[in-house]
């Protein structure tokens, strides 16, 4: 069960890698990146990377055999690895899934060390629709996600935001007319292989500073892999 509790913030030192898009948003070719979502002005903290070609290779032939594939489940960093071992391997029928394996748990390992909590909720699935077409902002204090394959989540800086045409104030209308944005360029993608934490509204004091995002179309037959991790009670 997601956290109804605002997360308790700290503001540490940080150094930008890589150019920004917006003022709000952090990005890097370093896990250490992830500090930066401390920042009080900071809503997105991107670990720009890529995946090893035996990490791509092994879940597309994952995905090709288990194209309805979801698991959820709470976990610590002491039993991820063989909680995660066990929901793939029950189903796989793909020996080579143990690159994908330890990275899933080395990111639980880094969120849960990064927020100082002992526990946290995964959600692995395997996509072939858009699963939140529309923009919104979740309901949770910080929110990791990643995808292994597949289109990756889009997302609007702050900046170009009109935030009374989100959600309700969009008047029913599409997002691309109701004047939540300006112009189709300032929408923003993740790359697959990315890492990404989000900040929502749930965040301490936070104001309207939870990130924009919204679930990618997805055009190819390869379905989309998608890794969320997120804070439990």
């Amino acid at each position: 069960m997601l956290s109804t509790n605002p997360i308790h913030t700290t503001k540490p030192e940080f150094i930008h890698s890589i150019p920004l898009v917006s003022q709000h948003a952090s990005q890097g070719e370093s896990p250490t990146i992830f500090t930066d979502i401390y920042q009080e002005d900071v809503n997105i903290a991107i670990w720009k990377r890529n995946l090893p070609s035996e990490t791509q290779g092994s879940v597309k032939k994952f995905l090709a055999l288990n194209p309805k594939f979801q698991s959820e489940m709470i976990v610590t960093p002491q039993n991820i690895f063989s909680r995660v071992s066990e929901s793939l391997d029950g189903v796989s029928g793909v020996n080579n899934l143990t690159k994908l394996k330890r990275d899933i748990a080395e990111l639980a390992d880094m969120f849960c060390c990064l927020f100082e909590i002992e526990q946290v909720g995964l959600r692995l699935q395997s996509l072939d629709s858009v699963m939140c077409p529309r923009f919104h902002v979740d309901r949770v204090p910080c929110r990791l996600v990643t995808t292994y394959q597949g289109v990756a989540t889009e997302w609007l800086p702050h900046e170009a935001i009109n935030h009374t045409k989100l959600g309700r104030g969009s008047n029913g209308l599409p997002d691309n007319i109701s004047g939540l944005y300006k112009n189709h360029s300032d929408i923003q993608k993740l790359n697959y292989g990315d890492v990404a934490l989000l900040k929502g509204t749930l965040w301490q004091e936070n104001g309207d500073l939870g990130l924009v995002h919204r679930s990618p179309e997805i055009f190819s037959e390869e379905n989309r892999f998608l890794l969320t991790l997120d804070f439990v009670q």
